[in-house]
């Protein structure tokens, strides 16, 4: 009789546990997610239009780079202090389209190319189905990846000073295209890993300020199609 008791009460305590992995999302988590997939959507088709005007332009590499700066002071100077207020938004569009403008001679480049089309659409594609693919994962299990956080940041680091020495070798006439290869497929996995994390963050109550979320995602989505855009065109044979 004890047995059978107990038994029922670790069948219930099992039962409880399961529905708790399959909970829904909370109100808040939902409204945060809401606004947060919105922005995305939003700032990316500001930022394919911007890269069309850069190509339109013809904007130059170092006009690239400039704008690419720009775009990170604003997430480091500005964006942290006008995250909490409606400013955020105008923050989040400026940097964004700063990003796009400067996206532009890199997609004018492969754009040129024999297959050049197919190589910036193979990327566009295959960044669309992992983003999608790694967020519907989330939102369905409601699994939580705080513990990638560590790993990512370690991993960042690394592939950052990679990408330095690739750089500098490149300075000195040295151009390890191996190594720019790793560094690329690197930041794929990478990239794929932050967006598990800062979704969860978003599904789990982590992250509350919408704004930042969809800048956390957004970097994810660039940077990511970047790498496939990168490595799409070196399988290509050109």
């Amino acid at each position: 009789m004890q047995n059978r008791q107990y038994n029922a009460q670790q069948n219930h305590k099992g039962m409880i546990a399961r529905g708790s992995a399959t909970a829904p999302i909370s109100a808040s988590a939902t409204k945060v997610l809401r606004n947060t997939y919105t922005l995305l959507a939003m700032t990316l088709v500001f930022s394919a239009a911007m890269a069309g005007v850069s190509m339109s332009m013809g904007l130059s590499q170092g006009a690239s780079l400039v704008c690419s700066l720009g775009a990170l002071a604003l997430i480091w100077f500005v964006l942290p202090r006008t995250a909490n207020s409606s400013a955020g938004i105008a923050v989040v569009f400026a940097f964004t389209g700063l990003l796009g403008l400067s996206l532009g001679p890199s997609l004018l480049y492969y754009l040129q190319l024999n297959n050049g089309g197919q190589i910036v659409m193979q990327a566009l594609g295959g960044t669309g189905v992992v983003f999608f693919a790694l967020s519907g994962y989330v939102l369905t299990t409601k699994k939580d990846f705080s513990f990638m956080r560590g790993m990512l940041v370690a991993g960042l680091v690394v592939v950052l000073v990679a990408a330095l020495g690739s750089m500098v070798a490149a300075m000195f006439g040295v151009e390890i295209t191996a190594l720019s290869l790793a560094i690329s497929a690197a930041i794929v996995f990478l990239m794929s890993g932050f967006i598990l994390y800062d979704t969860s963050r978003i599904v789990n109550g982590g992250e509350t300020n919408y704004i930042m979320a969809t800048t956390g995602l957004y970097l994810n989505i660039y940077n990511l199609f970047l790498a496939l855009l990168y490595l799409t065109g070196a399988f290509s044979g050109d």
